[in-house]
């Protein structure tokens, strides 16, 4: 009995039909007082307060302080990386559909004082930002930006002078590897932290390459200082009434 041949070859496989890129729409950002305020609150302090609350999951692990004394403290705004797969997206467009899709778009809704917060699965291959994106974001007023995984273009980043928390570097652009940019302001997951668009983030970063990781916090009343310093908790009492 013969075996039935098969032209895999001339077997066209249809397109997921997905549209993209998955846009979460406008970001409801905590008011500027509130910003100022939790300005003070260390990411040890939120995270401890948090915890308080009954909101255990709050400290995000993972990237690193790579601007020594950073701290910055601003809404999320947010970019989801998710794996390619070739009915969807492929690599091989490369660059021209980056600029179509949400890479280039989440910038357009950046707002002075944001933190621009990237899902990334901790990949050591995705360059998720470079030098000419950075630029923009600064020139867009952006605060910092926190990765989970890498950027591309370190030395010239460094030079621009926005604060980054980041997994790693790599020389990759975005959708070289086994990422690609799938949607802006939606959910995202941080080494296993939900973060919203929105949510205050608070990152620090030490001298030395040491300091703490970001806190992604709610955007209720902001978590108060211990009772020792009370000076602070004093004022948010008087601010509450």
């Amino acid at each position: 009995m013969s075996r039935p041949t098969h032209d895999y070859a001339a077997i066209e496989v249809p397109s997921a039909g997905v549209p993209l890129p998955v846009d979460g729409g406008p970001v409801t950002r905590p008011q500027p007082e509130l910003i100022e305020q939790l300005k003070r609150v260390s990411t040890a302090t939120a995270s401890a307060t948090m915890h308080r609350f009954g909101i255990r999951h709050t400290f995000i692990q993972g990237p690193l302080p790579r601007t020594p004394g950073a701290k910055v403290v601003g809404p999320a705004v947010t970019l989801a990386f998710m794996p390619q797969r070739e009915d969807v997206f492929s690599g091989a467009a490369q660059e021209g559909a980056e600029k179509r899709g949400a890479l280039w778009a989440v910038f357009e809704t950046v707002e002075s004082g944001d933190v621009l917060v990237i899902q990334a699965f901790a990949s050591r291959y995705t360059g998720c930002v470079g030098e000419m994106l950075t630029t923009y974001f600064k020139g867009r007023g952006g605060a910092g930006i926190v990765v989970d995984g890498c950027v591309r273009d370190w030395p010239n980043i460094q030079q621009i002078g926005v604060p980054l928390w980041t997994v790693g570097f790599t020389p990759n652009y975005a959708s070289q590897a086994e990422l690609f940019p799938w949607g802006l302001n939606v959910p995202v997951n941080i080494s296993n932290v939900l973060v919203l668009p929105g949510d205050a983030i608070i990152a620090e970063g030490g001298g030395g390459g040491g300091g703490a990781p970001p806190q992604g916090g709610r955007r209720g009343r902001p978590p108060p200082r211990h009772p020792a310093r009370g000076g602070v908790v004093r004022r948010q009492k008087a601010a509450r009434g």
